[in-house]
């Protein structure tokens, strides 16, 4: 099967709280420990130590503050490192003028934007005036080129966080693929920490290891997971299933996830049914919707409020899921529990006049 993204470890990320320059250091002494650990040379943890310390310096002089999230990604059975620079400052009007090496609005030279994107193999950027700015950066391993298809035909962003008083994330999710089929899971384990993530991460292993070669569907998997969860917390858990082949989603909830589908007519939300899997497992309903080439499908747990409205972004539909889900988990989550936020979309083959791809060299 192919595995777009993995849990635990590749589905979470690290934060780290950008205000000052000395709070720099911090995240570019993580970013070269992951880089380490995956197996990546001097040359591409030297350009991740630029990229880090260049978003965070880019935070500092132009919203005050902001944060730097990290995590590792997987394609192909390629590692690699994203970076999501996410402020809430005063954003920019003009990011072609930006992007050119030597302007600056702060008397610096303004060189941190066309760095970054020279040295990443990824790259995307939402910013608006008033609406902060976002940025998205990923490094793969030194043999990327030939292994790490240019264009997939899914798209994957996502952020996935603890509660700010807890190190580990009661959430978890995973998505899994065999061709045109494609399953995502979202799992929020009851409570907060180890616990609560034991349950969570449970059904996202369950996920890859339940009929491998075909992605599950969304009823039969719920079931199945309420048996294999008897022995934990429990957990709310949304599973869908896309099959671009016939053009169709089915999705399956319990509990507080919330998720919604849309593309260019319409806008669904997708019905979950009240429940704890693993403990008290009411009803299980699997509805099928159409799904259209370039539909995007958002899922999120109960850490992130329901009342986000995509049009408030001009153009954010078109970006990088990653930068979708940064947005949101920006501007919505509660901060009072852990949250996890995952965008899907299929690509399109040809996208609107005037729509930037984030770009891979």
């Amino acid at each position: 099967m192919n595995h777009i993204e993995q849990a635990p470890d590749i589905a979470r990320q690290r934060s780290f709280p950008i205000s000052e320059p000395s709070e720099i250091a911090a995240a570019r002494r993580a970013g070269n420990e992951l880089a380490r650990r995956i197996g990546f040379d001097d040359v591409r943890t030297g350009q991740l130590a630029i990229i880090i310390s260049e978003a965070a310096t880019n935070i500092v002089k132009h919203a005050q503050r902001g944060e730097i999230l990290l995590r590792k990604v997987l394609r192909g059975g390629t590692s690699g490192i994203e970076v999501l620079a996410i402020d809430n400052g005063p954003g920019m009007g003009n990011v072609r003028q930006h992007m050119a090496d030597g302007h600056s609005t702060t008397g610096t030279y303004g060189v941190g934007l066309g760095a970054i994107r020279r040295l990443g193999q990824e790259f995307d950027l939402y910013t608006a005036p008033g609406k902060g700015t976002v940025l998205m950066v990923v490094v793969w391993g030194q043999h990327a080129s030939s292994a790490i298809p240019a264009h997939p035909n899914w798209q994957v962003g996502a952020v996935c966080l603890p509660l700010p008083s807890e190190q580990v994330c009661g959430d978890a999710w995973n998505v899994v693929c065999e061709g045109h089929e494609l399953s995502l899971l979202v799992a929020d384990g009851l409570g907060h920490g180890p616990l609560a993530a034991r349950a969570s991460e449970r059904a996202s292993a369950l996920l890859e290891t339940d009929t491998p070669g075909l992605p599950p569907l969304p009823a039969p998997f719920i079931e199945l997971a309420h048996g294999a969860l008897r022995t934990t917390r429990g957990a709310a858990l949304a599973v869908a299933h896309i099959d671009s082949a016939r053009r169709e989603l089915r999705f399956a909830g319990v509990g507080n996830i919330a998720a919604c589908a849309f593309d260019a007519q319409q806008r669904r939300h997708l019905l979950s049914h009240n429940g704890i899997v693993g403990s008290n497992l009411r009803k299980v309903q699997e509805f099928c919707y159409p799904w259209q080439l370039g539909a995007t499908l958002i899922m999120h747990s109960d850490g992130l409020h329901t009342r986000w409205d995509l049009e408030q972004y001009p153009g954010l539909v078109h970006c990088h899921p990653s930068l979708v889900a940064a947005v949101l988990y920006r501007d919505f989550a509660r901060g009072r529990d852990d949250v996890t936020v995952v965008v899907l979309r299929e690509h399109e083959e040809h996208l609107p006049a005037g729509t930037e791809r984030s770009e891979t060299t």
